[in-house]
């Protein structure tokens, strides 16, 4: 006598997307500090993570406050972007963030 065997439901798996994470202002500061403690010299590492900010705050209306195009600034905010130091200025304050140095 055969026995059926019970069929184990196929997984399913969805991409990580950090700004799904990223609910409120304090979230994302903090996620902000820690890749700044991480990156080092690494500034791919700061314009990813600015981005995931972006995109958690909405990148439509950052585009809208920062003067930019959307798509300027998801070319410029992914780990592949090189933006200017400007265009980093703009869309941290733009954030409602501010850029404080501190000693080492």
């Amino acid at each position: 006598m055969a026995t059926k065997t019970k069929k184990k439901p196929k997984e399913r798996f969805v991409r990580y997307e950090t700004a799904d994470y990223l609910r409120d202002e304090k979230d994302m500061v903090a996620y902000l500090e820690a890749c700044m403690a991480e990156a080092g010299d690494d500034a791919a590492l700061i314009a990813a993570a600015l981005g995931d900010i972006a995109r958690a705050h909405g990148m439509a209306d950052l585009a809208r406050k920062t003067g930019l195009t959307r798509e300027g600034l998801y070319k410029a905010l992914n780990t592949d972007g090189n933006p200017s130091f400007s265009t980093v200025l703009k869309v941290i304050a733009a954030l409602g963030l501010k850029l404080t140095p501190k000693a080492a």
